[in-house]
């Protein structure tokens, strides 16, 4: 995805979104395709505070967000767990 800093093996897996992320994303006003252009232009990422989850540094309109991922290393998927867009 994006060509700045490097990420993990996973990140070029096939994204998948809970059903948890579907409900965020349409109370936040973002669409699956937000999200995947939010990821392309993804600036860094660190690990949650949920062991095995990341969260993803973005932009959305010209703010910052994150993107909760969990990879699942078994179907070698990308998992959305929810994006949020943060405060300042």
């Amino acid at each position: 995805m994006p060509s700045g800093p490097t990420f993990p093996e996973w990140w070029n897996w096939e994204l998948s979104f809970t059903g948890h992320a579907e409900l965020r994303m349409e109370q936040r006003g973002v669409t699956e395709v937000d999200v995947r252009a939010m990821l392309e232009q993804a600036t860094r990422y660190e690990p949650s505070v949920v062991e095995g989850r990341f969260m993803i540094h973005v932009a959305h309109r010209q703010r910052p967000w994150i993107v909760i991922v969990e990879p699942d290393v078994d179907a070698k998927l990308l998992v959305v767990v929810t994006p949020y867009e943060v405060s300042e």
